[in-house]
């Protein structure tokens, strides 16, 4: 398809020339003689042009206050003036208002395409930059995170007020699976930073000893692999959104650093010397206990209390069980669409798996288990055998002796380990020597693991 481009010029002879030459270069042209006419194709025929080559002076008006009036309407086209007498205060001020060049008629006709190819490259290069952030828009918008139960509703509406409040930092809380990116990416996508850069990093997954300069980037030479400057994740996302995930596995310096940083918007590369002034949206997400990590010392008060300013605690699976349906089809659609599948029926033994189903992975693990079925299924028909859910492990069929977790990456060890030992807890009645005895540990060591996951709720010692 051709791309369009929109001339704005009251001389007939010029415009109509202007119009010739460009259909034969392959351009879809649009050519009006007045700023009218021109509001007409933009505004109300919401015509998208490329490239808007404009006359400066028109019979009913300037072409720069039309085209500051075009940005605050969100025309994003490139623009170019021509102009028979131009001033230096005019074209400043084109340039302040985002147009490309600003050329005096007679205009060489070879610079005069040198400029619409760069013009031409730059608007392509925009779009796309936009048809990118309105598809994300659309694909986090509050309504993704799915599900009629009450714990949804409250969540969807604090997602909404939250998408509405210019806060520098926000805390989202919660066991593994629950969704935590997914709500980053609601609230980054849905607030007033969406046109702007969204930068994800997971805390655990870098070296402590490079994860300073990952943050805050480096100058060239500040350590031995350090060859060129970089900028750190923290510059990345100026005016947009840093998602700091795992956040409770950042290190105590480090923590202090990115207070520091939240606080007085400042940053210092690595080896650097210059502070570089930032605009930077903090989402920070951790399945840790960060009370129990603040009393042993892990994690420091002052970032946590700069952080939960504003907090979401996102719901466990079997806090929302009545939600498994409508995530299920949902999951089956996405996985129908990726792979070319035609799945349209859960048959009910299918559908009392899901439901009995313990899911201490929560979201996550109900959506590998849905892939894992369709992708794996054959015909129409979700075949049961390929969810691959133990019934020992169904809320309703789980032995008192016998305790199943998944090996798909859906729990980290650190929440196996607290997940036997709740349900171990629950299970002896929160009597702390008869779980340490069922467990073939000590009390002191049980106590130890009951106060690093902040269990502590009901738990008591009886001899």
């Amino acid at each position: 398809m051709a791309d369009n481009l929109l001339i704005i010029e009251d001389e007939t002879l010029l415009g109509a020339e202007l119009q010739r030459h460009f259909r034969r270069d392959g351009w879809e042209v649009s050519w009006v003689r007045s700023i009218a006419d021109a509001q007409h194709l933009l505004f109300i025929d919401e015509l998208a042009p490329l490239v808007v080559l404009s006359d400066m002076n028109l019979p009913d008006g300037n072409g720069l206050d039309f085209l500051e009036q075009a940005r605050q309407q969100s025309v994003s086209a490139e623009w170019i003036f021509l102009t028979g007498y131009g001033t230096v205060p005019d074209s400043v001020r084109a340039l302040k208002l985002g147009a490309l060049d600003f050329l005096t008629k007679p205009c060489d006709p070879e610079r005069l395409a040198l400029i619409i190819a760069g013009a031409t490259r730059s608007g392509r290069a925009q779009r796309r930059v936009s048809d990118q952030v309105a598809a994300q828009s659309r694909r986090y918008n509050v309504d993704s995170f799915s599900g009629a139960s009450a714990a949804a509703v409250s969540t969807r509406d604090m997602l909404t007020r939250l998408a509405a409040v210019p806060y520098s930092a926000l805390l989202i809380s919660g066991e593994t699976g629950t969704g935590k990116g997914l709500a980053a990416r609601i609230l980054h996508h849905s607030g007033s930073r969406a046109n702007a850069p969204l930068v994800e990093v997971n805390c655990a997954a870098i070296p402590h000893e490079l994860m300073e300069a990952e943050l805050f980037g480096h100058e060239a030479g500040a350590f031995t692999s350090a060859k060129a400057r970089r900028r750190g994740l923290l510059e990345q996302a100026d005016s947009g959104t840093l998602f700091l995930d795992e956040l409770g596995e950042l290190a105590l310096d480090l923590q202090a650093k990115l207070l520091t940083a939240i606080e007085d918007k400042v940053i210092r590369r690595v080896g650097g010397e210059r502070e570089i002034r930032l605009d930077v949206q903090i989402i920070a997400a951790t399945n840790q206990d960060l009370h129990s990590a603040m009393a042993e010392r892990r994690f420091r008060e002052d970032l946590y209390h700069r952080l939960a300013v504003f907090q979401l605690v996102l719901p466990p699976l079997r806090q929302r069980r009545e939600d498994i349906r409508a995530l299920s089809q949902r999951f089956v659609t996405e996985f129908n669409h990726k792979a070319g599948k035609k799945i349209s029926r859960i048959p009910d033994p299918a559908w009392q798996l899901l439901e009995q189903h313990a899911w201490p992975g929560n979201v996550r693990e109900l959506r590998n288990a849905i892939e894992r079925a369709v992708l794996l299924s054959n015909g129409t028909t979700l075949e049961t055998g390929w969810l691959q859910l133990n019934p020992a492990r169904s809320v309703a069929t789980a032995s008192t002796d016998q305790l199943c977790l998944p090996l798909d990456g859906s729990m980290a060890l650190d929440d196996m380990d607290k997940h036997i030992i709740q349900t171990a807890l629950a299970r002896h009645a929160y009597n702390v020597t008869a779980t340490a005895r069922a467990l073939g540990t000590t009390r002191e060591t049980l106590r130890y693991r009951v106060d690093k996951y902040g269990l502590k709720s009901g738990a008591r010692d009886v001899d």
